[in-house]
């Protein structure tokens, strides 16, 4: 039996440890939180991705198709509430067209059940939103992701394994044929290891030995819950043509697993890698982020719409105006302000962001650097493609 520690508490973080412990080895789950899924999957709005905005071939595009499936069937299963009700991207004026025929044409090739509506069509569904043409997809849902955790956490526990919460990683080497762990709270030795770090995933894997091929820079992303009354006016999930100019989907309206509507996320700097409001600022994680040549470059390319995100981070009555161009109707005092979330995105030196999900390896180690947003959806097949990593940099298995 080999003994694997895995970093972090989050959604991959314990979908990884569960497939570990599945298997017999030994797993022992650190994370620095008093509970799980404290931050990215425990702050997003439910939504099971269908695979359809990614590059073809990449992790992303078939973790997601695939993990749209494996997802819906293990909440099912394992009696998560968990609803597949399909999700519309509406073009709201001519000129979105051409971008929404190339989400079709990603589509098709992602093998993502999709279908082009007129405004018909699209009033079928969402009865008012306000549409020149819109893109059906079937295998968009929504499921209580906290759920999902609390039970591949009792799947590892069932096997064997233990979770200790309150205990943060400092730092790893491979000495010979174990891993050293030091954290906050003892020093630790295992034959595995495996860090799901978010949003402290490069300076974990520094702190391990290793060179990270990106910086994490977080980005906030803010929500609105609609009032009851404005609810009342979205049936499901409502998407905008993303902005080819910008690396985000924009603010969309989204009926959570709850029954509730969420409005967002927008996009902004956050000034701190745990900063869910505009007053929680770290100098080191602004530091960190302002230091980074990349995140200048990228925001030279970006500055226009990234702009317009700060205004909308700042203006309820822009946000709302956003809202509207889906839903006509939907106004500032229709708003209620919700938790906010932050993404961990890697950006590289040159300002491009890391498109795709990002696994760095060293002897005895498997680091995720890159797992924003279709992360939790494609959790159970990223736990499958980090087991094979994790059975690489091992020795094999005697007898």
């Amino acid at each position: 039996m080999r003994h694997v520690i895995v970093v972090g508490g989050g959604i991959v973080g314990l979908a990884t440890a569960a497939r570990i412990a599945a298997r017999g080895d030994q797993v022992t789950v650190l994370d620095k939180e008093d509970g799980l899924a404290r931050h990215q999957t425990g702050r997003n709005s439910g939504v099971i991705h269908s695979g359809l905005y990614y590059a073809e071939g990449s992790l992303k595009a078939r973790m997601a198709a695939e993990g749209a499936r494996s997802m819906a069937a293990f909440a099912a299963e394992h009696g998560v509430p968990v609803e597949v009700c399909g999700k519309l991207v509406v073009a709201t004026e001519e000129s979105e067209l051409p971008g929404l025929h190339k989400l079709a044409a990603r589509a098709e090739a992602n093998g993502v059940p999709a279908r082009l509506l007129d405004p018909v069509g699209a009033r079928e569904y969402e009865p008012q939103v306000r549409a020149v043409a819109a893109l059906r997809v079937e295998t968009t849902g929504v499921v209580d992701y906290a759920g999902v955790c609390r039970v591949l956490a009792a799947r590892i526990e069932a096997d064997g394994g233990e979770i200790l919460l309150g205990e943060e990683m400092l730092a790893a080497r491979t000495v010979g044929d174990r891993v050293q762990v030091r954290t906050t709270a003892a020093d630790r030795e295992a034959d595995g290891l495996v860090v799901c770090g978010g949003l402290h995933a490069d300076r974990l894997a520094r702190a391990s030995g290793l060179e990270p091929a990106a910086r994490i820079v977080p980005f906030r992303g803010e929500y609105y819950g609609l009032t009851e009354t404005a609810g009342d006016l979205v049936r499901g999930l409502i998407y905008p043509v993303p902005d080819p100019r910008f690396p985000f989907l924009g603010v969309h309206l989204t009926r959570g697993i709850d029954g509730h509507v969420h409005a967002g996320p927008n996009a902004v700097l956050a000034l701190a890698r745990e900063g869910y409001r505009w007053t929680e600022v770290s100098v080191r994680d602004l530091g960190d982020a302002l230091s980074w040549p990349g995140l200048w470059r990228m925001g030279a390319r970006n500055w226009r719409p990234g702009a317009a995100e700060v205004v909308r981070s700042l203006s309820t009555a822009a946000f709302a105006r956003s809202l509207a161009r889906l839903v006509p109707g939907i106004t500032a005092d229709d708003l209620v302000p919700a938790p906010a979330g932050v993404r961990a995105q890697a950006v590289e030196r040159d300002g491009g962001l890391v498109d795709d999900f990002l696994v760095q390896t060293a002897p005895r180690q498997v680091h995720v650097l890159n797992a924003p947003s279709p992360a939790a959806t494609a959790s159970l097949e990223i736990a499958k493609h980090l087991e094979r990593e994790l059975d690489r940099v091992l020795p094999s298995r005697v007898g």
